[in-house]
């Protein structure tokens, strides 16, 4: 399924990705960050996935599409290795609760204490 409509909307840290079926979903920059499809926070195989920290006021900074089948991301902390594939964007928006939810206790698993600026 091919987006019909990426959008970032800075003022709300989230991009807005609308899909031609009509669902669509607003996904935080930090969610996007943290679920990046790239080797640094999936690792190289199975068991080597990572948790990246510190990432709770992340900007993306740059939209760039990928062919017909994906974009890449650039955020303020100089990441922009991940491609996200249309259809990964739309598990990440179908997913988002249970995602999120893991994300977070993951973090607190680790002990660390996310702040947010907003």
């Amino acid at each position: 399924m091919i987006p019909s409509e990426i959008r970032l909307r800075r003022q709300a840290r989230v991009l807005h990705v609308a899909f031609e079926d009509g669902q669509s979903f607003d996904l935080p920059f930090e969610y996007l960050r943290v679920h990046s499809p790239s080797a640094e926070v999936r690792g190289h195989g199975p068991g080597q996935e990572r948790l990246p920290l510190g990432k709770e006021n992340v900007v993306i900074t740059g939209v760039e599409p990928v062919g017909h089948y994906a974009v890449r991301l650039t955020y303020d902390d100089g990441h922009d290795s991940g491609l996200y594939t249309w259809a990964y964007l739309r598990e990440l928006g179908e997913q988002k609760a249970a995602r999120w939810r893991a994300y977070l206790d993951r973090l607190e698993a680790a002990g660390y204490p996310r702040h947010k600026d907003d």
